[in-house]
């Protein structure tokens, strides 16, 4: 991890943090960093703090109407062009699930009806157990759909108490999951993978080269790879070209690295 990705967010790990120290009894964070010194399993621990968790639905508008206008119909078309009836999405650090749950969102409105003869597979990992079971719980506070489209908040969403629950048609294309994306892709190949705000913000130089190996590897030819709107890849990124730069979204070529 480096901490240049932090430096805006540090607040949400330094509360964490604080509360670890407190729970082993430790009156601040310079013990806790004598406590880790002195119990090297605690770095395990420590990193289950680290990931950041604020997401929200239709997060970056720009980058999912640009998916929805020009990506998705483009991978759609690719997909029936070779005989498949299924488009595989990859939602790498989905958080309490927004942005899979979008993308189904927006294929069932926007996709569906003209490629009636495809579905969708959205796999949805994260490493941040209390994430997945909000992610699997699928209830929101009204805060997180602002930037939704009012159509599709009244559409996919019954209030329940306050909170928004997406309704159950909108959940049945995903599959959510524990993963690190550290350890590598998951089994694919993916027509579409979003890794937004995650290891180009927060993984050290060296991680990144290899998790963009791994992430260029894990695409069909011709698939999208989605990095957040002010991420930058990695120098020398083989194996991808810009599909538009300024929303982070890139193509994948032929050439693709080897692991």
């Amino acid at each position: 991890m480096r901490w240049a990705g932090f430096r805006k967010v540090r607040r949400q790990v330094c509360q964490r943090a604080r509360r670890r120290a407190g729970e082993l009894g430790l009156s601040d964070l310079n013990a806790y960093r004598g406590y880790l010194d002195a119990h090297l399993e605690e770095w395990a621990v420590l990193d289950s703090l680290t990931p950041i968790t604020i997401s929200r639905f239709y997060r970056d508008r720009g980058t999912f109407e640009f998916l929805a206008q020009d990506v998705l119909p483009a991978l759609a078309a690719q997909a029936l062009d070779h005989d498949r009836d299924t488009l595989d999405i990859w939602s790498a650090g989905c958080a309490s699930g927004e942005e899979p749950y979008t993308l189904t969102i927006i294929w069932e409105h926007q996709l569906a009806p003209r490629f009636p003869a495809l579905t969708t597979r959205i796999l949805a990992t994260d490493i941040h157990p209390a994430m997945l079971a909000r992610a699997r719980h699928a209830c929101f506070t009204p805060g997180s759909l602002r930037e939704l489209p009012e159509p599709w908040r009244t559409a996919a969403f019954v209030q329940q108490d306050g909170l928004h629950c997406l309704r159950e048609p909108y959940k049945q294309a995903v599959t959510i999951t524990s993963h690190d994306i550290r350890s590598g892709p998951p089994d694919g190949p993916f027509d579409l993978i979003c890794c937004r705000n995650l290891a180009f913000t927060y993984f050290a130089e060296d991680l990144q080269h290899q998790t963009a190996k791994w992430l260029v590897n894990a695409l069909r030819a011709g698939g999208a790879l989605v990095l957040g709107a002010h991420e930058q890849p990695p120098d020398n990124f083989l194996g991808i070209e810009p599909w538009d730069s300024a929303r982070g979204v890139y193509r994948q070529v032929h050439a693709r690295p080897d692991i």
